[in-house]
């Protein structure tokens, strides 16, 4: 069993094992503080990202080093964006999209799917099934991370829908601890969805009493 889910492990170079195990580390803290809305999702999740940034360009997987690079720029705007204030009032609380964001967010999924594409055809990567897998989730996650950094409620969805295709891809690739990274991404996603929805009902429920 230990064979079979860590066996590709030995022709990697050592250093490769540790940095994943540490982004593996920092990816999962980060997620936990999304999902309890804290703002230390930002500073852990620069961490992760950044080194998985490497990793996944050092992997050939260059759609999800892009996802990281992006994650790593829009990190630093979410981590401004939530700590903007109106006395001691959350200026962007959680809430719910609006059309122009819905609008806005096909835009993003469009456009990252054809630059992603563009990517893989200049470098010639189309060589296999998960380099087509890796094309939609960029265009998953590049949305996902751009609604979470708004504090949009729909940022869980994305990120389910995502977390669950890359549990084949990263296990199908030889990458088993991030493949069960995913596994558990996806756990404290769904978690993360009805925690949201339990501060935005309850701060909905607030300004109806106040009115």
């Amino acid at each position: 069993m230990f064979d079979y889910f860590f066996a590709q492990y030995k022709g990697y170079p050592i250093h490769e094992v540790y940095l994943e195990l540490i982004a593996v580390f920092f990816g999962l803290w980060s997620v936990w503080c999304a999902k309890k809305d804290n703002i230390w999702v930002f500073p852990t999740g620069l961490i992760s990202t950044l080194i998985y940034a490497y990793l996944l360009w050092q992997w050939s997987l260059l759609g999800d080093s892009m996802i990281n690079v992006y994650y790593f720029i829009m990190s630093i705007y979410g981590w401004y964006h939530w700590t903007r204030k109106k006395g001691d009032v959350d200026e962007f609380p959680i809430s719910v999209m609006i059309n122009k964001e819905k609008v806005m967010a096909i835009i993003i999924f469009v456009v990252t799917i054809i630059f992603v594409i563009a990517v893989y055809l200049y470098f010639n990567k189309f060589t296999n099934w998960y380099s087509y897998l890796d094309t939609f989730l960029t265009a998953i996650f590049f949305v996902g991370m751009w609604l979470m950094a708004k504090r949009k409620i729909e940022n869980w969805i994305f990120w389910i829908i995502g977390d669950l295709l890359s549990i084949p891809l990263y296990f199908a690739k030889g990458y088993t601890f991030t493949s069960f990274q995913y596994i558990v991404f996806t756990i404290i996603a769904v978690y993360g969805y009805l925690e949201w929805k339990k501060i935005l009902n309850s701060s909905q429920n607030l300004e109806h009493h106040q009115l």
